[in-house]
């Protein structure tokens, strides 16, 4: 939904410049703001073991798997040697004990995917969605950085995608951040209406990148989902740890009941008078089945989701869902 009238009230007036928009970070990200959530990421962990207050703990929640395990050899069983590593076929073939021994992986490699829709450019009190989910990804992948995992990506807007196959070092986050810069920009009050990316195009993308064994990060506000959404989550879900990140504003629980906005879906719009009674009940609906669908894969899948807010700055609220405390 384009909303100017809601644009307005985060930040972005019809009568500001665009350069004057582009520098308030409530409104468009910058490279150097999102650099700047590297120390405080230190505050999580997307780690195994995770914190009792974490949302990635809980009955309906997945737990990370963290890295896997390579087979290295095989040798005879020495004193001291953990007997459940004993493998007793070769053994029972050998005639005496033989034991299988593992390396853990080097790293483990995260995608991140990141919605910059015209659907996210949306914000009633604090930030846009863009920016929240954005903010959001950026602290994910610093921290990830720091746990010397491989670091990767999806983020699209409307009309473009990019997709970043996980790597190592400083020089994948950057990569990936200025993705994010680039396509956060490209979001606009006066934007051309274009067909919006559909969710299951964006999929299919990161079941080619992440084959199994991924950490993988879907920060969205999941417009436009359907029973093929649910699908194609539910293979990728198969083989990786799978959590989403669920964008929300303020205004989808509480409608107004006075003005009007125009709103769009990329091709046509109207105007939206919240004085009518059907049109607040269809917004609200709208909204609600929304989060119901994702909650529905975070029972039936064991998802694990982070509920964000663009009310609330971007870094105390990840750090709180994942059980840390920001100094």
């Amino acid at each position: 939904m384009r909303n100017r009238a809601a644009l307005s009230r985060a930040g972005v007036a019809p009568d500001r410049s665009p350069s004057e928009a582009a520098d308030d970070p409530r409104i468009h990200v910058s490279l150097q703001g999102l650099r700047s959530l590297e120390p405080a990421a230190r505050a999580i962990s997307f780690l195994p073991k995770q914190p009792a207050r974490s949302a990635l703990q809980g009955r309906h929640r997945s737990r990370i798997r963290g890295r896997g395990l390579d087979f290295e050899e095989l040798r005879d069983y020495l004193p001291g040697d953990d007997v459940r590593a004993i493998d007793w076929k070769v053994t029972a073939r050998a005639g005496s004990p033989y034991v299988r021994v593992y390396t853990e992986e080097r790293d483990r490699p995260t995608l991140i995917v990141v919605d910059q829709r015209m659907s996210m450019f949306y914000g009633t009190v604090h930030n846009t969605k863009a920016v929240t989910a954005a903010e959001c990804a950026a602290i994910v992948a610093h921290r990830v950085a720091k746990q010397g995992d491989r670091v990767g990506g999806v983020v699209f807007g409307d009309s473009d995608m990019d997709e970043l196959r996980p790597g190592r070092g400083r020089a994948a986050v950057t990569r990936f951040l200025t993705s994010l810069e680039t396509a956060n920009h490209g979001l606009t009050a006066d934007a051309p209406k274009v067909t919006p990316m559909p969710f299951n195009d964006v999929l299919a993308a990161v079941a080619r990148l992440a084959t199994r064994d991924h950490l993988v990060i879907l920060i969205s506000d999941f417009d436009a989902c359907d029973d093929e959404t649910e699908r194609r989550l539910g293979a990728i879900a198969l083989n990786n740890d799978v959590v989403l990140g669920l964008v929300g504003d303020p205004s989808a629980d509480v409608v107004p009941e006075t003005g009007e906005v125009t709103a769009s879906d990329g091709q046509k719009q109207t105007l939206l008078d919240f004085r009518a009674e059907e049109v607040r009940a269809g917004l609200a609906q709208v909204t609600g089945s929304r989060r119901d669908q994702v909650a529905k894969w975070q029972t039936r899948m064991r998802l694990s989701v982070l509920s964000l807010t663009t009310a609330e700055d971007t870094l105390a609220q990840v750090v709180r869902l994942l059980g840390g405390r920001v100094r």
